[in-house]
């Protein structure tokens, strides 16, 4: 069973929007699909949305106006900024240490 398969229906929704920020397709203010269309695209019920949008509403990445729609907040934009950067000083490290391992190999050779 892979990572998506395990996941609830909701959280795949959740998961698939916060990827689609984090990768710049969808930008600060940038309008979120209604409840129906995203039902429909996940093939889900309206309910499994609703509690998607209320989990990523809780994490800060959207907001929604009443007879506007969803959109996506401009703290979203700034908390993917600040993952991507950690993500890039974790990679940074590991490069690093990895070189670090191949000096100490070769030497005991």
């Amino acid at each position: 069973m892979t990572n998506a398969e395990a996941m609830q229906p909701y959280q795949r929704i959740v998961h698939d929007i916060r990827d689609q920020i984090a990768a710049g397709r969808l930008q600060a203010g940038a309008q979120i699909p209604g409840i129906k269309a995203l039902a429909e695209e996940y093939q889900v019920a309206a309910g499994t949305v609703q509690r998607a949008l209320a989990e990523l509403r809780t994490l800060g990445l959207i907001y929604s106006h009443q007879g506007r729609g969803t959109f996506v907040s401009e703290q979203a934009s700034e908390k993917t900024d600040a993952t991507a950067s950690r993500i890039r000083h974790l990679e940074e490290q590991v490069e690093a240490l990895t070189a670090r391992l191949d000096r100490l190999e070769q030497s005991s050779e």
